[in-house]
């Protein structure tokens, strides 16, 4: 099962029932973080979750609305006495960026540790989650991310059993360890069928649709995308800074064939935002609006 939470949905500036943007995806006891705007100390705190299990950050640009939170929750981890790497997710120039930040922030108790992106598109396995960094169309170096739970084939016994495979090593084999008996070497594709749909949430903001962000978010069981403008006589606006409106990503979710989209990132200007879903709703029926605290939870699919 993998949680999400969007933690906060304003774009540019941050207001009284909106806080700046970030995204919390917990699972296996793991928990990543995506954008730390300011504001997401306090947003965790009120979903009652903890700092402690965030082992991973990752950043999709520099602009201040993305990041400001950081040096504030890097101290919290510190004061909690936390030991344990972190490890951060950003383009190029991530630790010149944060090094700068943490010169309010400069003594901590743990490592960080630095993974910058430079290709197009790049990939990483860490603490369970598949993650896809893809750059979007931003008039800075900008990502987008999908994050991926993937999952193992069916084990079957009768596999175990026609392969002769002692029933003590079941269990590593089923969990994909590959093991060594007296009678040769068991391997996980003895036991298991092929691999069966996993989990997949692609998220990005600060950016022009693109065919690279259909792609990434091709089949994701949530897509959350931002919708900087819902006014459409804002589309020049939009085209001119490098966003997106609600109508483009509805268009893209709806190339992409995700199951549901999440719109995030809303101008301070907008207001009444409800009131253009039905318009969206026509292009992608299951397009909603995003809110500071909405979380869902998502699970494996059951096999027909």
């Amino acid at each position: 099962m993998l949680d999400v939470c969007l933690l906060g949905t304003a774009g540019m500036m941050p207001l009284p029932y909106r806080k700046l943007t970030a995204m919390l995806a917990r699972f296996n006891g793991s928990s990543l973080l995506i954008d730390c705007g300011e504001g997401t100390q306090i947003a965790i705190k009120e979903q009652g979750f903890s700092f402690k299990p965030i082992d991973t950050i990752c950043f999709t640009h520099y602009h201040a609305d993305h990041i400001s939170g950081l040096p504030g929750l890097l101290l919290t981890m510190g004061n909690a006495e936390r030991t344990e790497p972190l490890t951060m997710i950003g383009p190029r120039g991530l630790e010149r960026v944060v090094g700068a930040l943490r010169v309010i922030a400069p003594e901590l108790p743990f490592e960080i540790r630095y993974m910058e992106l430079n290709a197009p598109m790049e990939e990483f396995e860490l603490n369970g989650y598949q993650i896809r960094a893809f750059r979007v169309n931003h008039n800075i170096a900008c990502y987008g991310y999908t994050i991926e739970i993937p999952r193992a084939g069916r084990f079957y016994v009768e596999k175990a059993k026609e392969n002769g495979i002692p029933q003590k090593f079941w269990n590593l084999l089923q969990h994909g360890q590959t093991v060594e008996g007296e009678d040769g070497i068991y391997t996980p594709d003895m036991v298991l069928g092929p691999p069966r749909k996993g989990i997949k949430v692609t998220y990005c903001t600060d950016t022009r649709p693109t065919e690279g962000i259909e792609a990434a978010a091709a089949d994701s069981d949530l897509f959350i995308c931002e919708g900087m403008y819902a006014e459409k006589e804002k589309l020049a606006k939009a085209k001119q800074y490098k966003h997106m409106t609600f109508y483009e990503a509805a268009e893209l979710a709806k190339k992409a064939a995700v199951k549901e989209l999440w719109l995030t990132h809303f101008s301070p200007s907008l207001v009444h935002a409800e009131s253009y879903m039905p318009q969206v709703r026509t292009i992608f029926e299951q397009a909603s609006l995003g809110y500071d605290g909405r979380t869902v939870e998502l699970d494996f699919c059951e096999e027909q």
